[in-house]
Order: C-alpha cells, then structure tokens, then sequence
C-alpha cells in the first residue's frame, strides 16, 4: 500500500492511474477525501487492499448512518450514472446508498451500505455463481421509475466499439483476423437497437462485484447504469468463467440464458461480438470469438 500525504492508498488503485495517465487526479485525491470525511462527519478505516481501478474504498462510521463504506471515485464513462441506479433499485439486491456528491470535475464520493462479512461470490463454485448471478441480474432488471436519469446502452457500446477500432488503428491486436474484427465491432454497435425489450442494466455483474452481507446472503456492488437489452447483462460473468468458456464456448452460454430466460442464439451474437471487441486486452478470447463466429 502506497501513501500519500499520510493517505493510504490501494496497491491496484496507484499502479491502475500510473498506467493510464491519472497521476494528477491520484495526488488531489487525498486532499478531497479528507474534505468528504470532514463534510459527512465521517470516522475513517484502511481503505480496502488491494481495491479497484478507478475508485479509493474504506469502511468509515457515520454519525448518521453507522458503520457504512466511503468509496471516492474518478468519474469514468461506464460508472457515471451509479448512485442513480442504486437509487432506483434501493437496496433491492444490491447495496444502499445513503449520500453521493460530486466533489470535482473529476471526483464523487458516495456513502454506501457496508456487506459484513463481505466474501466475494468468486470464492463459492462457479456454478452456484451462475444460479446467484442470475437471480440477482432478474431482480435488477426494470423499467426505472425515471427513464431520462440512464443512459442508452447504445452509448457504451459505441465507446467500445470505438476503443477496439482506435487500437486496432494503432497496430494493437495484430493477430486479429481483420473479416473477424470487422464483424464483431458491427455487431456489437447494431445489437442495441434490436433489442425485443429494455430494462436497466447492471452491465458489469461478475462475481467479485457480488459480496456477502447480512441483511441478504449476497448483495450487488459497483453497477455501472444503462438501459437496454438484458442480454447483455449476462456477458461480463461469461468472461469471469475463463476456464469453462474455453473448454466449451457454447456450454457456459445455453446454461445463462436458460436461467435468465433470455434467447440462447442472441446470447451467443451478443458474446461472440463481446470477445471481439475485448480482444486487444485479452487475447484468450480470440479463440473463443472464432467458435462462436456467426
């Protein structure tokens, strides 16, 4: 763990912005987190090790709310609309919030309910992982009480689509085949717009986003917003599952989309367009993009 200016600071957190061009927002950060601890009368604990990319993450005590977890965070294109989804669905099968302010151009804070004991799902077998994932991805799923609040999942996967061309361009993921590029990115932007219905969407649902907690077994994290075709829901724990979508591309899927009651051929689509597009970062998934090639 790193520090500065007597803050400490999570491992993954300072090697994530030293990578990507963050160094400038890391050094304001603990400035503006001792101004959200002042502000919300907040009592600080270590920040969660090794944490995430793109937020800094402790459990605090409240004097309104108890002991509850403080989570800073850069504001990215994916997690903008978070408070809002966790808003909507209230601590329905994910966790509470009790505040959020944006502290900056660049920051927001928000007060969110703290999981105890706080395992993540990832330690239970994979296939209870699928029955958990499903049942909290149906909860989720619902026409919002203020549609204008998200935005379309259009929007996202345009920004993907045009990450994986942009590198591409660059001469990254020279190992793709360039018929199979193409199609994918194709794919993945026009799949959106055929959705047969629309729901708010989780987006990145996998089992290190799913703690343990008390007041229900499992309890859903870090949601990043949008509203669009549920399958798509389903594509983030598909690419957790490393092992079992090698082996077999095709099993992992028709086992989802029979627990979520979603179409098993717009699944795989959705999926073979998923790992196309996620293939400059990781490779691995080339492999099962070409099996899966409509």
């Amino acid at each position: 763990m790193d520090t500065v200016a007597d803050l400490p600071l999570p491992s993954n957190l300072v090697a994530a912005c030293r990578d990507d061009g963050r160094a400038k927002w890391l050094a304001r950060l603990p400035e503006e987190i001792k101004e959200v601890v002042a502000r919300w009368s907040l009592t600080l604990g270590e920040p969660f090790e090794p944490g995430g990319v793109t937020a800094w993450v402790a459990p605090v005590t409240s004097a309104e709310f108890g002991d509850v977890v403080l989570k800073v965070a850069a504001r990215h294109m994916e997690g903008q609309d978070e408070a809002a989804g966790l808003r909507e669905w209230n601590g329905d099968g994910a966790v509470r919030l009790f505040a959020d302010e944006r502290i900056s151009e660049t920051t927001t804070a928000m007060l969110l309910e703290r999981c105890v004991p706080g395992t993540m799902l990832s330690r239970s077998p994979e296939e209870e992982q699928d029955d958990i994932i499903a049942g909290l991805l149906q909860r989720l799923w619902r026409i919002p009480s203020d549609t204008a609040s998200f935005r379309p999942l259009q929007e996202m996967c345009d920004f993907w689509a045009d990450s994986f061309e942009r590198k591409l361009a660059e001469g990254r993921g020279d190992r793709i085949d360039p018929g199979l590029a193409r199609d994918g990115a194709a794919l993945f932007r026009t799949l959106p717009s055929s959705a047969p219905d629309e729901r708010l969407l989780c987006t990145d649902l996998h089992a290190e986003n799913v703690l343990a907690s008390q007041r229900e077994r499992w309890l859903v994290i870090d949601p990043k917003p949008f509203v669009g075709d549920p399958t798509y829901d389903a594509l983030q724990h598909h690419l957790n599952c490393r092992n079992r979508l090698l082996a077999n591309p095709r099993a992992l899927p028709a086992r989802m989309a029979g627990l979520l009651g979603l179409d098993f051929e717009r699944l795989l689509v959705w999926l073979f367009a998923y790992c196309v597009v996620q293939s400059v970062d990781f490779p691995w998934l080339l492999g099962v993009a070409e099996q899966l090639r409509p």
